[in-house]
């Protein structure tokens, strides 16, 4: 079951949009960083519940300063752009919104499944191709992860941290991490000193970490 009415989809799915190319272009900010924010700030949920204040109450831009607000405390008021067409990052923010209502799992699984926005972003399947196809996409990601996460993600996890979480403590960039947790990079090949710290971290051993 869907958490709201379709009409209101093309609004949310527009909003998530633009405050990803927003987020992006104008502040700065690495896409998947954002997409934790608008997670761990509470706003993904009341989004994704179909909170008329979120998908259809604001725009794309207020919708990224209320998430900024809610993490950071204070209200971003960098002036936004209008750029001529429709960025990669907003077609990404576009489909997320998308999935969400249409599967009707939560922005949070979809997450920690690795379906966020550099996923899409690295993908040829957003606005080029029918919806039905980053559909599959997306599906095939959520249940690869699912079937088997990575023993970074499963440790990661069981200790309760976010990516973002482990990523600060270990000095490593986050999108190291999501790289590693998407099979896109082999942990075995890092630096010793990034296996160290991350074990470290996480509280485990480097063999128990790269079994």
């Amino acid at each position: 079951m869907r958490a709201y009415d379709e009409s209101y989809l093309p609004d949310a799915m527009d909003t998530l949009g633009e405050a990803l190319d927003y987020s992006v272009a104008d502040c700065g900010q690495e896409p998947d960083e954002f997409f934790e924010w608008f997670i761990v700030s509470g706003v993904a949920d009341s989004f994704g519940r179909g909170n008329p204040k979120f998908v259809a109450g604001m725009s794309g831009v207020e919708l990224a300063r209320e998430v900024q607000f809610r993490v950071l405390g204070t209200r971003g008021n960098t002036t936004p752009t209008q750029p001529l067409d429709r960025t990669p990052e907003y077609w990404a923010g576009w489909f997320l919104a998308y999935y969400q209502w249409y599967r009707a799992v939560s922005f949070g699984e979809m997450a920690r499944g690795g379906l966020v926005p550099t996923a899409l972003l690295g993908s040829s399947i957003l606005h080029e191709a029918d919806v039905s196809k980053a559909v599959a996409f997306a599906d095939c990601l959520l249940e690869e992860s699912a079937a088997s996460p990575t023993r970074l993600a499963f440790l990661r996890r069981q200790r309760g941290l976010t990516q973002a979480q482990l990523a600060e403590a270990a000095d490593v960039s986050l999108r190291m991490i999501q790289l590693y947790e998407q099979r896109q990079n082999d942990l075995s090949k890092a630096s010793a000193g990034v296996v160290l710290r991350l074990a470290h971290v996480i509280g485990c051993s480097v063999e128990e970490l790269l079994g």
